[in-house]
């Protein structure tokens, strides 16, 4: 047996991986017990040097040739011809020769190994470094990981063999191929110039491949396989014309924009045409697969053309979007067109299957619609049963700056894999523009690649040049085949190019001189392909000019039928349509809502298991059976508190076939442990039981679950849920109601203006606990000021019938908000605004500041009879005290919301004003109650009006509800404030101070002389 065939038996037996550990890219020598376990050797010696070692090894064979491993038994036969083991001793030659050719031997082999396994450190460095030294650049000017250094350890010359103990002679030399790496194909033995070779093919080309950081063998040996088999990255002749037609649509479509509307925005996709076909790519390979639904999110650059290309919107449509004297067909303020989205069912040429595609309308604000567009597409794999992601996935578009720049990226990326949210693969597809707006991506970003985020879940990143199409189809095909196989994220890094500015009207050169004086220079990337497929063979120059004027005429064509267009249709554009919610016109069936109470043997119902445990032998907390006892002793009684309600609102839905879905921190127990949705079994580990699930026989299925620690990545999330059905209840609560703040994009830019901007209905409902109760300037306050400064109500006009002005329509008045916002005092009326929630016959985000205190108040207690059959919301809760017998003695009336009424009515009946004083809650506060209040001032027509609230003066509601009692009063009296004085910060951490803050202004409320002469 040759030393090459001896050592690949060795090697066989993991010598290599086990016998040295990485350190660094390179190897090093265990400690003896180590490698004594890691060989299965008998006799464990500690050793200074292999040589000592394997003289050592030699001595123990020939005592005892079971002694070593049989791939070193057959090595040492061979040595001097050897004998079976019982034979052994019987031949041994004299000591000194024994001594001089098992030196020699020794040596020998000590080299072949050594060599060998420099081998496998080289191919390994490679595997781990080889994309730092990839040609990703189209322009050739810049590094793809923002460095030029190369790695020591990779052989770029010859000289750098020595790095590794070998020199230019051992290039001719055959070495053993580990088993981790497919470079060999059917071969095990290569020279080492073509294993250089063949790993620059592999890993230095056109693609990068970054994936040794995955902690798993079986994905790491997949993806060798795709990238090092000889010969993977080849197509047919049909297939690069089908590119090479893509290509064509990508590139004529941007031209014809740019001749026809060369001074209009529209955020062209110029310098990475590529991402057209390679989007289709994605989406053929995963139709083939079995997917029929793709969601996708995207920026701004090159949203016209996926719309046209990709998702095929008429050509018309999009067109007539520049027409500046288009009229709108919609209510609301409408988009730009490089920000609106769109729905479409077609059929997938390449798979003659049918495919749905959704684009979600997304702001500037570039990556906020990634969680959005993963909870749409978590909810629509929900309700089809998808339970492994094998019919609906995700494909998310991000542009370098933002995907390494927008800490929303990482929030969406940890969502990934939760059970509750993971989507089971997204595609990220990056478009590498090497460059911010006019910011260098030197100093925009700290990690190599804008991609390095991905690493935290193990997604494997494709870095590939985008000048190559054939190189970004395959990193394509692998991507998705990836997704199907692994259901994990993946990640293509498109490096391109911006051939003109941020937008068209802007000059890039001002900040990048030589990145586009070399960008001018640049050839475009249909050129390039279309002459080389010229040159193979695959397509003749005028089948390559027909293609081009075929498209053109199409253009042409929807550009002239464009011009007929006279009304904009913001409808046409829905990303999330509803079309069993709606009438045929988009309108909702009536503006009614049906009464929200419930049967008494449904309350019973509910409440007999919301305080029990409907599993056998489930163990739970002893703690959490007082709880349980209490509950029980409350649906005795008919009585609810906060928990119940809840349960009460849950319940009846789930019973209508109403999927209810509530998520966020801590919700499972609730932040104040008042919820206990999720019964942990004491005993056994993961053992846990939903009592919610266990209400009816044939009951819509209920979620919850706790999320990760994140408030924009979630709350998004759940928002793009709630657009995938208009019958289900989506809820998403905020630990402390402050918290919603680092969720500000999504409630700015998605759900109060959602509608207004993309025609958008939603019915998410936002639980924000508000109060103040001494804990804190970062957990009293919801910031209830900034959800009624973006209300869309007017504050001077009071909507009335027209056929009867006395009459108010208040669902009217519902449907034509933007939003919805209310401050229960009574767990009644929370369940009630629940309910009305799905009940309503439209869709309106709900903000319901909830309480923290009262979750336990002994008076913040509903009957049974606030709930049953008949009754309903109560936007506005009335004083039925003794003032109400002599309406014209009541001095004052004061209106306030939320906690605060419960202290206002134990300082009034401390100084025994229930004669003078009414105390009057606003349960619903946007839209603004105008009938209820007038009907309440008319009442009381000799006291004087007050508005008090615990938020300091420049927060809460003062000066949202202020100008809307003037309007109902005409101005003919004024209305004062009481509450705290205007601040910076929304609450003192000062206990004391608190109290003291809150006695002074109950003091004033009740001070009938405070306001005399003084308008507020």
């Amino acid at each position: 047996m040759n030393q090459c065939g001896m050592l690949s038996g060795l090697l066989r037996y993991r010598c290599t991986a086990e016998i040295f550990q990485r350190c660094g890219g390179g190897w090093m020598k265990p400690s003896s017990r180590a490698l004594s376990s890691s060989t299965g050797l008998k006799v464990p010696v500690r050793l200074s040097s292999s040589s000592s070692y394997m003289k050592e090894m030699y001595l123990a064979w020939q005592g005892d040739h079971n002694s070593v491993h049989e791939s070193w038994d057959t090595y040492f036969r061979n040595i001097h011809g050897s004998r079976p083991s019982g034979e052994a001793s019987e031949r041994r030659p004299s000591t000194l020769l024994q001594g001089r050719a098992l030196s020699h031997s020794l040596d020998t082999t000590q080299k072949v190994v050594e060599d060998h396994l420099a081998v496998h450190s080289l191919i390994r460095a490679y595997q781990i470094r080889g994309h730092h030294v990839a040609q990703l650049d189209p322009l050739g000017i810049l590094e793809a990981d923002l460095d030029s250094f190369v790695p020591s350890d990779l052989i770029t010359t010859i000289d750098k063999l020595g790095f590794y103990g070998l020199n230019e002679s051992d290039l001719d030399r055959s070495f053993q191929l580990p088993s981790t790496t497919f470079i060999g194909g059917q071969e095990s033995m290569l020279p080492l110039r073509e294993i250089i070779h063949r790993l620059e093919i592999s890993y230095c080309g056109h693609v990068g491949v970054e994936f040794m950081f995955i902690n798993n063998v079986e994905q790491c040996q997949w993806i060798r396989q795709k990238f090092e088999s000889p010969g993977v990255m080849q197509f047919t002749k049909a297939e690069k014309r089908t590119l090479l037609a893509r290509l064509i649509r990508s590139t004529r479509f941007e031209d014809f924009l740019a001749r026809k509307w060369s001074s209009e925005k529209r955020f062209g996709l110029e310098g990475c045409e590529v991402l057209i076909p390679a989007l289709k790519t994605i989406i053929d390979k995963s139709s083939a697969g079995g997917i029929d639904s793709v969601i996708m999110g995207m920026p701004h650059r090159g949203r016209l053309n996926v719309l046209a290309n990709v998702i095929r919107k008429d050509l018309n449509q999009i067109f007539c979007q520049f027409d500046p004297n288009l009229e709108a067909a919609d209510e609301g303020s409408g988009d730009v067109k490089y920000h609106l989205g769109m729905y479409h069912e077609r059929i997938n040429r390449e798979t003659d299957k049918n495919i749905t595609l959704s684009l979600m309308a997304n702001p500037s604000h570039l990556e906020a619609v990634d969680p959005v567009v993963q909870g749409k597409t978590k909810a629509e794999q929900f309700y089809r049963g998808d339970r492994a992601g094998k019919k609906v996935m995700s494909i998310l578009m991000h542009g370098d700056a933002a995907f390494a720049g927008q800490g929303v990226v990482y929030e969406t990326f940890h969502l990934s894999e939760l059970p509750s949210y993971t989507t089971h693969g997204t595609i990220h597809v990056v478009v590498n523009n090497q460059i911010g707006f006019t910011t260098d991506p030197r100093v925009a970003r700290s990690s190599p690649y804008p991609t390095d985020v991905a690493r935290v879940v193990n997604a494997p990143i494709f870095h590939v040049n985008a000048d190559d199409p054939e190189a970004v189809m395959y990193v394509c095909l692998v991507a998705a085949e990836w997704r199907s196989v692994f259901n994990k994220d993946v990640v293509i890094d498109l490096v391109c190019y911006r051939r003109f500015g941020h937008n068209e009207m802007d000059e890039p050169i001002f900040t990048q001189p030589l990145m586009y004086k070399q960008i001018r220079q640049q050839e475009h990337v249909l050129k390039k392909y279309s002459r080389k497929l010229i040159a193979e063979g695959a397509v003749t120059l005028q089948e390559f000019e027909e293609e081009i004027a075929k498209y053109d005429k199409i253009c042409e064509e929807a550009y002239t039928s464009s011009k007929d267009e006279k009304i904009l249709h913001i409808r046409h554009w829905l990303d999330s349509p509803w079309p069993e919610f709606f009438t045929s016109t988009g309108e909702p069936q009536s503006m009614s809502c049906p009464p929200t109470g419930l049967d008494e043997e449904v309350l019973q119902h509910i409440g007999r298991t919301a305080s029990s445990v409907p599993l056998q032998d489930f163990k739970v907390h002893p703690g959490l059976s007082r709880i349980l006892r209490s509950r029980a002793d409350l649906v005795t009684s008919r009585q609810l508190d906060w928990a119940l309600g809840e349960y009460m609102a849950f319940g009846s839905l789930l019973k209508d076939g109403v999927h209810v879905r509530l998520s966020g921190q801590d919700v499972e127990r609730g932040t104040f442990s008042h919820r206990h949705h999720v019964l942990h079994h004491q005993e056994v580990d993961k053992q846990t039981c939903v009592p919610m699930n266990h209400l009816w026989p044939n009951q819509a299925p209920y979620t919850v679950c706790n999320s990760s620690l994140s408030e924009y990545g979630v709350l998004g999330f759940e928002l793009g849920f709630a657009m995938a059905n208009p019958n289900a209840l989506i809820l998403w609560e905020a630990q402390f109601g402050d918290f919603h703040n680092t969720a500000q994009c999504i409630i700015d830019q998605f759900i109060s203006s959602g509608q207004a901007k993309w025609v958008r209905n939603n019915g998410i409902v936002l639980l924000l606990p508000h109060g103040m109760e001494g804990m804190g300037p970062e957990h009293s306050s919801a910031r209830p000021e900034r959800f009624l400064q973006m209300s869309n109500d007017d504050p001077d006009h009071i909507p009335l019938n027209q056929q009867n002005l006395t009459c108010f329509i208040s669902d009217g008045q519902l449907h034509d908000s933007n939003w919805i916002m209310v401050n229960c005092t009574t767990p009644a009326n929370y369940c009630h605004v629940l309910r009305r929630q799905i009940l309503l016959p439209f869709r309106k985000p709900l903000i319901i500041f909830t309480p923290k205190s009262l979750l336990r108040h002994p008076e913040a207690r509903s009957s049974f009879d606030d709930l049953t059959e008949g009754t309903t919301f109560r936007r506005l809760i009335a004083d039925d005290g003794l003032a109400n017998r002599c309406p014209g003695d009541v001095k004052r009336i004061i209106f306030c919301t939320g906690k605060v009424f419960y202290d206002l009515t134990k300082e009034r009946k401390l100084h025994h004003m229930e004669n003078d004083v009414i105390i009057i809650r606003l349960e619903q506060i946007s839209p603004f109650p105008f009938d209820l209040v007038r009907v309440e001032l008319d009442k009381y027509p000799n006291a004087e009006l007050v508005w008090c609230q615990e938020e300091h003066k420049n927060m809460g509601y003062y000066d949202y509800v202020r100008p809307r009692f003037l309007a109902v009063v005409a101005n003919r009296k004024p209305i004062w404030y009481v509450g705290r004085d205007p601040a910076a910060a929304p609450a003192t951490g000062n206990k004391s101070t608190h109290i003291n803050e809150l006695k002074r202004f109950m003091e004033t409320a009740f001070n009938l002389s405070t306001f005399h002469g003084r308008n507020i």
